[in-house]
């Protein structure tokens, strides 16, 4: 740096017109000699060997339109050394400094006008993540019942609360904020083999890294809700044994907690809430935050990658947890709060398309170069499959509007890594014209809400007819069948982590949240949910019966139905969450997989039914369609691929779907599945034809005749409680059954 130059920054530092930054702690002694130039890329910091070979550590930060910027270095007892980063490079600011490895904690503070009428809310006083570390430590704030105040840029508590965050807080938050890691990553990952489960195979199944393993009795007590729980045998084994080819885990990028929360000494529990996109989460981690975290989340990974499983990453790009213009100052606000996020037309507020308090500014270069980073890194460097993007229309927006030309999406489609992973939309954000269904481009697939509400909506008799459930079971080709895109671009699911649990879907009609304390006035009022006759738990034998039922309904459908199922933890046997339905800041055993439930019989067997069914699907590609159904006659006695029958036998006529109806069979084809195996065979199954029935009363059903079949065999009753093996009871062709109330039957086809 110039002398000119030193002494701005310098001015920057003391004062310079803007109120003084805090004053310097006093360097270690024998700390690292001075910054040599480095590189401006990699970002972030990367160990590497410098000139003469000497090993030290390369750091580069983005900062657009700051004046200074200084590499803060600590040890471990939190002594600070303040390193100026001199060379400028495109806006990078960069310095290698010999001597710094693996297990550095580190941070930034960037000098800049603080003028928030404009978007400009440099603070020098507050030290910033590096949005680019591998891996967090020392998230303090979390221990003191609140944010401290000094974690914000502007002074929070100013007795002027309209104009406060418009006045600068001079305090240093160094004590009180995460500091990055310096890692040292060698991997190669020769040792593992991806599953590469082709996606009409895929099952999925959304997990909470810690929910499922706190209180899982195979797991070490110190293992319990961490990665190395979820690598745990006892862990992989009830994935295998239940059948599922993906776990998503629900976010484990380095996330923080809300004020709001730990004022009510509660936590955000599902972690949407990011902070760091390239350091796993450390609260997860049993072995250490210091870069420890890394490695026991790439172990996971193996473990996983070993029995079958793929491993998928439900991402938070939209937002992050410096929420809006009173929200805290830990990254990106104070790197460039005008490049990162998109502001108003008034430069001190936030564009909210998330309801998070901020948007993430996607159209600029440097912040989409920031999540393609991030999400390549995930995937050539901690070894992931895929990833669900929360509030993908975000993404999505150019400027305002929603737009599938986007910059994100076309860097997607053409990224040579990224593009061959599995991609899943949540097709919606809050802002106008969010709602996306249908509408995300080929290579993506996406959460299917319409497939939800359809199916709660046919099991509770509230659809006032049955065309919408007859797409969503099909593989909701009115949504998908364009653009050469298949019906595995629907993600089938009946409960997410937001929302109603299977079991509280038929235990509860209304939200129960009053344990998360806003008055019971979060989460949804829209559950679409059907309490089978009480609120909540019951001792009534009927009323238990008739839930379980409904729950194996539930799953029925959904394991049956074409495109790509999504089930949640514990669904399968019969999780509850007591009525809540947003239990985000439900860190305890309100969100924990109760590993009990399953020695309750009723809980037995639906474990046992939801291993049934998808061993079933496993085995039968009639049910793993890779094309959509042409319902035409086909061959020489004409029959369909996909055909619908009334309760008389008879098909399904135009006036028919348009009609009320309790009662829907459909037919699916096993000799006509489009497309060939691997060996270039023509794929060849069984027929099924399933019957739902949700009508409160036993139902005489004529089972159709020839063609379609000379007889059945009962492969599955969900009237039944014994859910352990098939009924195998045989009817011929043109038989009348009973079919018991609420119920689906599953025969295969013979003769």
């Amino acid at each position: 740096m110039s002398s000119a130059a030193e002494q701005k920054a310098e001015a920057v530092r003391d004062g310079g017109g803007l109120s003084a930054a805090p004053e310097r702690a006093r360097p270690p002694t024998g700390w690292p000699g001075p910054v040599w130039p480095g590189a401006p890329t990699p970002l972030g910091a990367r160990v590497r060997s410098g000139p003469d070979g000497v090993t030290g550590t390369n750091f580069a930060l983005w900062a657009g339109g700051a004046e200074a910027v200084e590499l803060c270095l600590f040890d471990a007892d939190g002594a600070e050394r303040r390193l100026p980063l001199t060379e400028l490079t495109h806006e990078i600011w960069h310095g290698f400094v010999p001597g710094v490895g693996a297990g550095q904690r580190y941070g930034f503070r960037v000098h800049g006008r603080w003028d928030p009428w404009t978007g400009a809310r440099w603070n020098p006083a507050k030290l910033l993540l590096d949005p680019y570390a591998r891996a967090v430590d020392g998230a303090k704030g979390n221990d003191y019942g609140a944010l401290p105040p000094e974690v914000y840029g502007h002074v929070r508590d100013w007795p002027q609360q309209h104009v406060a965050d418009t006045v600068r807080d001079d305090r240093d938050s160094a004590p009180y904020v995460p500091k990055g890691v310096v890692v040292l990553d060698d991997d190669d990952w020769a040792d593992d083999r991806r599953p590469k489960t082709p996606w009409p195979d895929s099952v999925i199944y959304e997990l909470h890294v810690k929910g499922f393993t706190q209180l899982h009795p195979g797991i070490p007590e110190e293992l319990r809700g961490t990665y190395a729980g979820l690598a745990h045998p006892a862990a992989v084994e009830h994935l295998v044994r239940l059948g599922v080819t993906a776990v998503e885990l629900l976010p484990v990028h380095q996330f923080a907690h809300e004020d709001h929360l730990l004022r009510r000494d509660l936590r955000n529990y599902w972690g949407y809430n990011s902070i760091g996109y390239f350091a796993p989460h450390a609260a997860y981690s049993s072995s250490g935050t210091t870069g420890q975290q890394v490695g026991e989340f790439k172990r996971m990974v193996r473990a996983l990658h070993a029995a079958g499983i793929e491993v998928i990453l439900d991402v938070v790009y939209n937002h992050t947890a410096e929420a809006g213009e009173l929200g805290p100052t830990l990254s990106l606000k104070g790197i460039d709060n005008r490049g990162y996020y998109r502001l108003q037309s008034d430069a001190r507020r936030y564009a909210d398309y998330t309801g998070c308090g901020n948007t993430l500014h996607v159209v600029q270069p440097q912040v989409l170069r920031l999540i393609t980073d991030s999400l390549r890194y995930w995937v050539t460097e901690m070894g992931v499959d895929g990833f669900r993007f929360d509030l993908a229309a975000a993404l999505a927006r150019s400027m305002h509007d929603v737009d599938m030309l986007s910059p994100f999406l076309a860097v997607i489609a053409q990224d040579p890594v990224l593009r061959r992973v599995k991609l899943i939309a949540e097709p919606w954000d809050v802002g106008n014209g969010g709602y996306q269904v249908g509408a995300f481009p080929p290579l993506w697939t996406e959460w299917n809400d319409r497939y939800r509400d359809a199916v709660r909506d046919f099991w509770r008799g509230a659809l006032p007819d049955v065309r919408d459930l007859g797409y969503r079971l099909s593989g909701s080709s009115d949504l998908y069948a364009w653009g050469g895109r298949r019906p595995y671009a629907s993600v089938n699911f009946v409960t997410a982590h937001d929302g109603f649990t299977l079991r509280d879907l038929v235990t509860y009609e209304r939200k129960h949240n009053e344990a998360n304390g806003e008055g019971n006035r979060d989460g949804t009022n829209d559950n679409r949910a059907w309490n089978c006759g009480a609120e909540g738990e019951t001792d009534d034998p009927a009323v238990q019966s008739l839930r379980l039922r409904q729950l194996r309904n539930l799953l029925t459908t959904l394991l049956l139905s074409t495109g790509v199922p999504m089930l949640v933890a514990g669904d399968e046997m019969g999780r509850t969450q007591g009525g809540n339905n947003n239990a985000y800041c439900q860190d305890n055993e309100t969100s924990w997989l109760d590993w009990s439930l399953p020695e309750d019989p009723g809980r037995r067997e639906l474990l046992a039914l939801t291993r049934r069914l998808l061993a079933l699907r496993h085995r039968h590609p009639v049910l793993r369609r890779r094309a959509f159904f042409s319902g035409r006659p086909q061959g020489a006695d004409g029959l369909r691929d996909l055909a619908w029958f009334t309760a008389d036998g008879t098909e399904m006529t135009e006036s028919d779907w348009y009609a009320p109806a309790a009662t829907l069979g459909l037919y699916l084809s096993g000799r006509d599945i489009p497309g060939r195996d691997e060996r270039g065979e023509q794929v060849t199954d069984d027929s099924f034809l399933a019957i739902l029935h949700a009508g409160p009363r036993p139902v005489e059903y004529r089972l159709p005749g020839p063609p379609w079949a000379e007889s059945y065999e009962l492969v599955l009753d969900t009237a039944l409680e014994d859910q352990t093996h098939a009924p195998e009871t045989v009817y011929a062709g043109g038989a009348t059954v009973t079919v018991g109330a609420r119920s689906v039957w599953l025969l295969r086809v013979g003769g």
